[in-house]
This record gives structure tokens, C-alpha cells and sequence, in this order.
């Protein structure tokens, strides 16, 4: 539990006094250590400072570059106006909260991102849950959501995700943007790990669906293809006005620092202008994905860079797995048990980035072979670390 990497961002790094190969790290683009992004950064804090501006933005917290880069996120995503967060968990949680009030209903994947669920949280109407993915499922819950909203006065907010962070997979857009002609409601869309990833120009899940248009809040983090920290929330200009002036973790919190701003406007620029980071990505996410599956790993439903590999096994088998991994074999990844996942499943959570070589993978692969046979043979449920769990 919170290991500690060290070094330079990249996908070899130091842990416990020995380089591995790490793929736990949501720099999907390698912008975290591009040169030019560095450069943005280092000029930028020494020339602002992490104080300006001071305020919020609201009140004097408020610059050009804050609007341009604003301007040009709404721009990427195909959205009329778009609005700087200052953090992606906060920011959806806060979103969500100036959305709906008692007599609004929400409906939500049930497989949705904590940030999402601890926002549904907040609400002080009713909210309803479908299985993830499930389409015939939210549509009872939307009949069920018009039905009260006929009798309350109030509207439906359907949220789920663009890329699920955990199986990898899209939410079904096509399907509930189609739901539409038969329901009124809007469709709110977190896509922190298909901005930059996912789509022709990167714009993310709904462009790969063609269904952008239908997205009326389009959400992300800079925290993974733009490897910093902020978020935006895009659409309507009506709406994000609506927002501007009722977001609560904006409205009595400071301003965005300027480097991040200024970074963020670099890093959207290369994110637009070298579209070989992206392609480089899913050269490694092929190969990945396809040797695991060639070996006959089980990698699930992924549709996205998100690549989990699922096992059987106890805790205490993903507890010596996980420590092989990283001692023996060098390498480092995210591993995820019960209760994320169901009891005497183990998931080992893959994020390539483009920094990732093709060897890279191989190594990857071959190891995963090796701890397998482990797991299956019950070395792990033996060993020494197994005694310690006891």
C-alpha cells in the first residue's frame, strides 16, 4: 500500500532502490515529461509564481489565458463553451451538486467513478442506478425517472462515463444518446480516460461513437492524457453559465494557478498538433492487448488503452503475486481485489502510455506468464508472505 515511485516519469522508474517497469502511471500521451511541456512549466512558475491569480474567479481570480484556454477545450471537444476546474474529483462531484436540485432525478451507471457516486450522493431528490452498461435496464429507470419528474416539476440527469477506468470499456453512448427520442433528459459524461485517447482527433468516447452532439456535459481531467492537474466541464453556453455561477468548489475556491494554465494550453497544443503520440500509444495497446489475449489471458471487455488482466485468486495469493511482480520479475502494476472486484478475482490494471516500447510489452507478457503458473500451482498460497497473512 502507497508505494513509493521514484525518478524521472517514465515507464522505467525506481521502487524499493530498483528500476521496474511500471505501467500504473496515467500518462497516456508521455506529455508528463515532454520537453516542451517542460519548459512551458518551468517558465511559467518563474514568471507567475503558483499565486497568481489570486482569488476566485469569480471575484479576481480571473485572466486572458484562463478564457483562451477555455476557449480552445470547447473548441477540441466540439462544444459551444467550456469551464475550468480545478480539480477533476472535486469538479465532477461539484458539477453534479449545481445540476440538479430536490425535485431533479439522476440516473447512473452503476459501475461509475467514486467522484460520480459521492456527487449522486449529494442530491437531495431521488436517483436511481442501472448494471453497468445495461441499456434495457436504464431505460425502466428512465420510465420510471419521468414518471416522478411529471409529478415533482423536475428534470433527469443521466450520468456514466466515456471510457470506464477499470474494465477499460466505453459506456454505451450510442445507446443512451438514441434513448432521447423517447425520453427527455440530459446526459452527462465523465471521460477522464478517453480525452486525448479515444476518437479520430482524441476528442474522446463520444467522438469515437459519433455521438458527440448528443453529449450535453462533457467532462474531463487533466490528470491523464494532460498529465497535470485541473479539469474542464464543456457544453451549452447557457448551461455552463448556469454553472459558472452556481459550481460551489469553484465559486469559493482560488483561481487555477497561471502554469497550469499556461501548461494546459501547451499540452492541449501538442495534444493537437502531434497526433503520432497517439498513434505510437495504440501501436503499444495493440500489441498489449493482443499478446495477453494470444497467451490466453483474460483481459475482459476493454475497448480503451485501460487493459486489465483478470485471475483467480484469494487476497492473500494476489498479496504474493503483486510482491513477485514487482521483486523478482521488476515489474509494477495496479493490482485490484475484493471488494473492487468480486471475491477470488484478481485484476491487474495495465495503462500503456506511448513512452511504452514494444519490449516493453514482451517483458510484460512473459512475466505475467511466469506468475500465472505461480498462482495456478498454489505457490503463492504457500509461500513464506502467504504465512504472514495468517
Amino acid at each position: 500500500m502507497f508505494p513509493k515511485l521514484e525518478g524521472e516519469i517514465a515507464p522505467r522508474m525506481k521502487f524499493r532502490g530498483k528500476e521496474v517497469l511500471t505501467w500504473s502511471l496515467n500518462n497516456y500521451l508521455g506529455l508528463a515529461n515532454h520537453p516542451e511541456v517542460r519548459e512551458t512549466d518551468r517558465k511559467a512558475a518563474e514568471k507567475w509564481g503558483l499565486a497568481y491569480p489570486m482569488g476566485a474567479r469569480m471575484m479576481s481570480g480571473n485572466s486572458d489565458l484562463h478564457d483562451e484556454l477555455e476557449r480552445q477545450l470547447a473548441e477540441f471537444v466540439h462544444k459551444e463553451d467550456a469551464m475550468l476546474l480545478n480539480y477533476g474529483y472535486q469538479g465532477i462531484l461539484s458539477v453534479i451538486d449545481a445540476m440538479v436540485d430536490r425535485k431533479d432525478i439522476i440516473v447512473y451507471d452503476a459501475e461509475s467513478h467514486a467522484c460520480i457516486v459521492d456527487g449522486v450522493r449529494l442530491h437531495l431528490g431521488k436517483r436511481f442506478v442501472y448494471p453497468h452498461n445495461d441499456v434495457e435496464n436504464l431505460e425502466k429507470q428512465l420510465v420510471r425517472a419521468t414518471r416522478l419528474a411529471n409529478e415533482t416539476g423536475g428534470g433527469i440527469l443521466v450520468i456514466t462515463e466515456g471510457v470506464f477506468g477499470m474494465s477499460g470499456n466505453m459506456g454505451a453512448l450510442q445507446e443512451i444518446v438514441a434513448l432521447k427520442e423517447k425520453y427527455e433528459f440530459r446526459l452527462l459524461v465523465d471521460d477522464a480516460h478517453g480525452f486525448g485517447t479515444m476518437g479520430a482527433t482524441g476528442a474522446g468516447a463520444g467522438e469515437e461513437q459519433g455521438v458527440q452532439d448528443g453529449i450535453d456535459l462533457y467532462f474531463s481531467t487533466f490528470a491523464k492524457s494532460m498529465a497535470s492537474i485541473g479539469a474542464f466541464v464543456a457544453g451549452d453556453k447557457q448551461v455552463t453559465r448556469f454553472l459558472r455561477y452556481n459550481t460551489r468548489s469553484q465559486i469559493f475556491a482560488k483561481s487555477l494557478p497561471m502554469p497550469f494554465v499556461e501548461g494546459g494550453l501547451k499540452r492541449l497544443e501538442l495534444l493537437k498538433s502531434t497526433p503520432e503520440l497517439r498513434d505510437r500509444l495504440w501501436t503499444v495497446v495493440r500489441a498489449l492487448q493482443s499478446g495477453f489475449k494470444d497467451r490466453g489471458f483474460d483481459i475482459g471487455t476493454t475497448q480503451s488503452p485501460v487493459t486489465p488482466v483478470i485471475l483467480q485468486g484469494s487476497v492473500i495469493d494476489a498479496a504474493g503475486l503483486a510482491y513477485d511482480l514487482r521483486e523478482n520479475y521488476n515489474i509494477f502494476c495496479s493490482v485490484v481485489i475484493y471488494p473492487v472486484v468480486p471475491k477470488d478475482v484478481i485484476m491487474l490494471r495495465i495503462i500503456p502510455t506511448a513512452m511504452h516500447t514494444l519490449a516493453d510489452v514482451e517483458e510484460t507478457i512473459n512475466a505475467f506468464e511466469s506468475v500465472k503458473h505461480k498462482l495456478e500451482t498454489g505457490v503463492y498460497h504457500t509461500s513464506e508472505l502467504a504465512a504472514a497473512f495468517e
